[in-house]
């Protein structure tokens, strides 16, 4: 962008050399000084045109010889202050710049046609006045022309449309302005508004907002690790002037004036010592029918979320964690918000938006299939999302929530109505990195918002890393939900075990103290994780799999040997499993033979290497980070006023309409009745025809 940038620049400042030497002796018919200025603009012109359409010179020689042509015929006739032959020249200025434009943006036409005889307008004034010995009017246009080519070869290289427009302003104000003292303050104006949409251009930022909002995020029942999405984009945010106020369950993670956290106190799920759960997959569900009752009850009653309640109104918009949160519904009447989907699809969310996923090839939120589904697969796979959307939803653990809310506001809609009035989902995934689903405007794909660059890891940590040499290192993290020190004692002691008879070393983020470990195994409770990912040396990373750190693992292009726990995570392990970017292994299975072998298979194959360097490949090849994507829609929402244009329809329908029960009963009921008179009408006939020919038979 800077060297693009440093071109863009020094084509205009040619530009605008010549094009003041070009009207300055146009008026005294001089050919030499002409042809010398015509030349520079070839240049010049080969330079700016290349710079937008990454050297295709064959088209850019054509089109400038056009306009040296052009140039000359202008210049020349424009000392006699005839226009007819101005009009012809900018007409032949009209179509090399067509084919100039064309060729080095390959976009839209019709913008370049407009901006085009804009300039004829332009070109005329400038000309006219130049024959007239005007300097002041020239100098003007040039110094207009040097703002309005630096924005539009910049866009041109953008492929955008929409400021090519805008770069056309000028020439249109230019040629319609008589006054020198008006072109002087549309000039101070144009120049300020042109020049920050080239840096924001240049740069591949958003423009600035409109104005600055109040935002309040809410994450009351969240892990750390579904806080890490919001991250990103509370500081994205905050970095653009907004007020961001979270809600959370723990505080600390942030340092700018812009953003305040309020933390509420009360315990979480995260206690849970969920190895407990992993062969029980029912229970694991069922303790949230135990605790968020509980904590719908008691959360209200803190007087800090007391007091954000009452104040309420105050903000712009409102961000939810998908998961879990069905307790902060009442915060969400009446008002504008966004659910940011951490755990990625969610087929119930997706449905409240109005599009139901098919479960025929759209997999639940525990596990995957090989695809095509087989009979069973889809069998399982739609019982599954239909009872647990049942379980949670209608039966079990919403409506105990509902209950402890209505005690309290027993003015409020039902949670689920509340929830229907959703205005936008920002959905933590990316087709790359899943399935390609058919998604509705109000459905956006911010996968991956929280990974970023590795950055220098400590000296300690970068000298344990680099002293592996050619054999590497293994990182071994089981996040944040599940603390390592809550692993069971005979598979703590089979990973010790596996990893002293490694070459490798080992880093392993365990939050206690370990006896007797190898040398080769370093020990500590907190870890850099995206750092060390990054790290070339690091060969395998030993994961739950959650899905922050597959996208993670994914991003910095590092195999992965799974162990999964629960929730979404056996579905995680088994997309990891079928794009042969690692292995799985299941606890229940766990030999220190296992583990060595799956390590040492992972770094000796390099088909995981290779497949998960194409993935990454795949995840990054994005036209906008997913953190200003996030930024623009949430700004987008504000703008509009909650943006109902972008509901379906289909949101607003019942089960029953949405499936078409009732027409397909009306249809049913239609081909019974149609059947019935038909079958009527037909024996009537039949027994016509017969009864005439037992009647002639009786006469004869």
């Amino acid at each position: 962008f800077l060297l693009k940038s440093v071109l863009v620049l020094l084509s205009t400042v040619l530009y605008l050399c010549c094009s003041l030497l070009c009207c300055a002796c146009a008026a005294q018919y001089c050919a030499v000084p002409v042809l010398l200025s015509t030349v520079l603009c070839l240049c010049c012109s080969v330079l700016c045109c290349t710079c937008a359409a990454q050297y295709r010179a064959v088209p850019v020689l054509l089109s400038t010889v056009l306009c040296l042509c052009c140039s000359l015929l202008c210049c020349a006739c424009a000392a006699h202050y005839c226009a007819v032959p101005v009009l012809l020249t900018t007409v032949l200025c009209l179509c090399c710049s067509v084919l100039c434009c064309a060729c080095a943006a390959q976009y839209c036409a019709v913008p370049v046609l407009l901006s085009t005889v804009l300039c004829l307008c332009c070109s005329v004034l400038c000309y006219t006045c130049a024959a007239q010995h005007r300097a002041v009017p020239v100098l003007l246009t040039t110094v207009l022309c040097l703002c309005c080519s630096v924005l539009c070869c910049a866009c041109a290289a953008h492929y955008c449309a929409v400021p090519v427009l805008l770069s056309t302003v000028p020439y249109l104000c230019c040629s319609v302005l008589p006054r020198p003292s008006l072109h002087l303050k549309m000039m101070s104006a144009a120049t300020y508004a042109m020049m920050a949409a080239v840096m924001v251009l240049v740069a591949g930022e958003l423009a600035p907002p409109e104005k600055q909002y109040k935002i309040m995020m809410l994450l009351p029942v969240s892990s750390q690790s579904h806080k890490n999405v919001f991250i990103p984009l509370a500081r994205a945010l905050a970095d653009r002037g907004h007020q961001v106020t979270i809600l959370a369950n723990s505080s600390g993670t942030f340092e700018h004036p812009n953003i305040t956290e309020i933390t509420h106190g009360i315990p979480q799920v995260e206690q849970a010592n969920m190895f407990e759960y992993r062969n029980d997959w029912i229970s694991s569900w069922s303790i949230f029918a135990e605790i968020l009752p509980t904590f719908a009850s008691n959360f209200y009653k803190v007087p800090k979320v007391k007091k954000l309640y009452e104040r309420r109104k105050e903000f712009d918009l409102f961000m939810v964690d998908h998961g879990f949160n069905e307790v902060v519904y009442p915060f969400l009447h009446e008002a504008p918000f966004i659910m940011v989907t951490t755990p990625g699809i969610d087929y119930r969310q997706s449905a409240v938006l109005g599009n139901v996923f098919n479960p025929v090839y759209v997999n639940n939120h525990m596990s995957d299939f090989p695809r095509p589904f087989s009979l069973w697969h889809r069998f399982y796979n739609a019982l599954y999302q239909i009872l647990f959307a049942l379980y949670w939803r209608n039966w079990t653990v919403v409506p105990q929530i509902q209950k402890e809310i209505s005690a309290q506001f027993p003015e409020l809609p039902p949670l689920l109505e509340l929830e229907r009035n959703m205005s936008l989902a920002l959905m933590n995934t990316h087709f790359s990195i899943g399935i390609p689903l058919p998604l509705l405007p109000s459905q956006v794909e911010v996968g991956a918002m929280h990974c970023r660059p590795g950055n220098p890891l400590p000296q300690e940590l970068e000298s344990w890393i680099t002293g592996a040499g050619s054999a590497g290192v293994i990182y071994f993290n089981m996040g944040t939900v599940v603390p390592a020190i809550t692993m069971p004692v005979q598979y703590r002691d089979l990973f010790i075990e596996a990893f002293r008879r490694l070459p490798q070393r080992v880093i392993w983020k365990y939050e206690g103290e370990l006896e007797d470990v190898p040398d080769n195994l370093m020990i500590t409770n907190w870890l850099p994780q995206q750092d060390i990912l990054a790290h070339d040396n690091v060969k395998v990373f030993i994961t739950h799999c959650g899905l922050l750190s597959m996208q993670e693992a994914i991003y910095h292009a590092t195999p992965l040997l799974a162990v999964p726990i629960f929730a979404d995570q056996p579905r995680n392990s088994m997309f990891i499993r079928n794009s042969e970017m690692g292995e799985i292994l299941l606890w229940e299975e766990l030999t220190e033979d296992m583990i060595v072998d799956a390590i040492t298979n992972i770094i000796s194959n390099p088909k995981y290497k290779e497949n998960i360097v194409k993935k990454s490949k795949l995840m990054r090849d994005q036209p906008v980070p997913p953190t200003e994507l996030a930024v623009f829609w949430t700004e987008y929402v504000i703008r509009h006023k909650g943006a109902p244009q972008l509901r379906s329809p289909a949101a607003q329908l019942s089960w029953v309409e949405f499936l078409m029960l009732d027409v397909i009963f009306l249809l049913h009921l239609t081909v019974f009745f149609l059947y019935f008179i038909t079958r009527r009408i037909l024996r009537v006939i039949y027994a016509k025809i017969f009864s005439s020919k037992d009647i002639k038979k009786k006469k004869e």
